[in-house]
């Protein structure tokens, strides 16, 4: 994985940039409660972009929104100057981010746009759970019609891609179908024959990795929770985010696949519902930090 090259001498920066999100939740209690930890990579140097302004725990207001996006703004810059290794990201709230002037189904679509890139995918990870969605944030009856054999396998090899930099040399990776138990043989469902697939064969084909599938959505999880694959391929948001988030949720990390430089994020929201209250762990932001650290020690 290639990645870009600091101004000083061209030695790569080890300084990670890290963004509060909407500061009227916890995500400046989170990111505070992991740079206090003692547990972030030592080999890297922790730099906070933007404000709070006026933020008051749990009352989000149209400027927390906006100093949220100026917060976003200057990670994308300063990641193409070359100043920072890597973005981590704290929650936003879409709603509000959108109606401040966030034209972007969330984080993931503005970076890619920022940073020119096309090739993008959501993953999670967390625990012994890793899962990258082929749809992500589209309503659910819209994902059959999005579902091709040609998306499955791009998802597929950034999936592959990912596994390989955390130094698995052929990952084991299963599949899941798209209907319940994967479609019984056309009984329940004709996607899993039309077009999952083809893409597994296809993906089987590259010789890169181990590919299972399509199997079962319902027993996949449990498997790979219990060691079987080192990744599980979701035909969309719910399928891979429910396993994850009921597995590790609070470790669990957001990777956006396929950038030019690394992003990550804590798998929660905002929670504007109990910031200030000294109840939100630092878990998922310390894992997220450290997980930044490690794809950019990577490149």
């Amino acid at each position: 994985m290639a990645g870009p090259t600091g101004k000083s001498g061209g030695i790569e920066s080890r300084v990670i940039g890290i963004t509060p999100g909407d500061a009227a939740g916890v995500g400046p209690e989170v990111i505070q409660g992991a740079l206090e930890s003692g547990r972030l990579d030592r080999n890297f140097t922790y730099r906070m972009l933007g404000g709070a302004g006026n933020a008051r725990p749990g009352e989000p207001t149209p400027e927390t929104a906006r100093a949220a996006l100026a917060a976003l703004e200057d990670a994308a810059r300063l990641a193409r100057e070359g100043e920072i290794a890597a973005v981590v990201t704290g929650p936003i709230h879409k709603a509000r981010m959108q109606a401040a002037g966030f034209p972007f189904p969330g984080q993931t679509e503005f970076f890619a746009e920022r940073w020119g890139a096309r090739n993008v995918a959501m993953l999670l990870t967390g625990g012994s759970l890793t899962v990258a969605l082929v749809t992500a944030h589209v309503p659910l009856k819209a994902v059959p019609a999005l579902l091709t054999t040609e998306e499955i396998v791009r998802v597929g090899l950034l999936l592959e891609d990912f596994l390989r930099v955390r130094r698995l040399s052929k990952p084991r990776i299963a599949v899941a179908g798209l209907n319940p138990h994967a479609g019984e043989e056309g009984v329940l469902g004709i996607e899993e024959g039309l077009i999952i697939a083809p893409a597994v064969r296809r993906l089987a084909a590259e010789g890169g990795a181990e590919w299972t599938g399509p199997l079962a959505p319902d027993t996949v999880f449990h498997r790979a929770a219990g060691g079987e694959f080192d990744g599980v391929l979701c035909m969309y948001h719910d399928q891979g985010l429910i396993p994850l988030k009921l597995h590790a949720f609070d470790t669990g990390v957001n990777v956006t696949l396929g950038l030019p430089y690394v992003r990550t994020s804590p798998d929660h929201g905002t929670a504007f519902e109990i910031a200030g209250t000294g109840r939100a762990r630092a878990e998922s932001m310390i894992a997220a930090i450290n997980l930044a650290a490690e794809l950019a020690a990577a490149r």
